[in-house]
């Protein structure tokens, strides 16, 4: 298992004064994900969490929905011509019964730290089948105030961050504003994919009572990977996508963006917004 951070020798230069000195960098290494022994996906990712974020990927994908839909998940031994296990792959097998989709050489995706998938055919490969509709019964209301404290409190999980500067974080907060669950990653996508990968194995989906909340933009993927988890609020600190936008308002998501002190923009599904008067 890689180290979620390293050390690097640089030269920091101050008023014009340069001495060399060790930094903390964030670790960032590739992550294959095989599944029944097939390569179907690479990510860059920072290390830990590696079995959540390949059950989360499958997840986001629509290819399981449930802790039992899973046999197992294991580092893939000899993935190295001389033998070495470099837990940098990851094989999913299916529990029987459980189809293993025909996705074609169009899907074997690589997935960066910064874009997340890239390679889809097409629009209509990325929406994907939802197998958690966005029904929250009864409705989720937040409050704009309990909103507006969110950011702060994922800033105080994120411990990796403090020490490198160079991490993107997603958090699970209920509708009373209670953090649940908080993962880092080189990659906000991965990030996503660690939350739910994490819920599917404590048997915690549909998330159809929390509230996501990711430290960077919104883009149409995450946005995607929210409804696949039956997650109906998404909120982020940066601006969404256009794309992001016309899906949540398609699927019922409601999208929060520019989520910044008391300050927000509301793009889809106001109506879990619990406004005091009229817009």
């Amino acid at each position: 298992m890689g180290r979620v951070t390293e050390r690097r020798r640089t030269i920091r230069i101050r008023d014009g004064v340069a001495s060399a000195r060790p930094d903390t960098l964030a670790a960032e290494e590739p992550l294959e994900i095989r599944l029944a022994g097939k390569p179907l996906a690479v990510t860059m990712r920072t290390p830990g969490d590696d079995f959540a974020l390949a059950a989360g990927f499958l997840v986001s994908e629509g290819v399981i929905r449930a802790a039992d839909d899973v046999r197992s998940i294991a580092y893939c031994a000899g993935a190295t011509t001389d033998g070495v296990n470099t837990y940098n792959v990851v094989d999913v097998s299916l529990a029987p019964g459980v189809a293993v989709p025909d996705f074609g050489l169009e899907r074997h995706v690589y997935t960066t730290s910064s874009c997340g998938l890239c390679g889809k055919t097409s629009l209509d490969a990325v929406r994907t089948t939802a197998r958690f509709p966005i029904a929250d019964t009864p409705p989720l209301r937040v409050a704009p105030s309990l909103l507006a404290a969110l950011p702060d409190r994922l800033r105080a999980a994120q411990r990796v961050f403090d020490r490198t500067g160079g991490l993107h974080a997603a958090a699970l907060f209920s509708e009373e504003g209670e953090l649940l669950d908080a993962r880092e990653d080189i990659g906000r996508h991965n990030a996503v994919d660690k939350l739910i990968g994490r819920a599917l194995q404590n048997g915690g989906l549909p998330l159809s009572r929390a509230i996501l909340l990711v430290s960077g933009r919104a883009s149409f993927e995450l946005v995607q990977k929210a409804v696949m988890a039956g997650i109906p609020m998404l909120a982020a600190v940066s601006a969404p996508s256009s794309l992001a936008v016309d899906l949540a308002a398609g699927s019922g998501l409601t999208l929060v963006g520019f989520l910044r002190g008391t300050t927000m923009n509301v793009y889809a599904g106001d109506e879990r917004i619990a406004l005091d008067g009229a817009v």
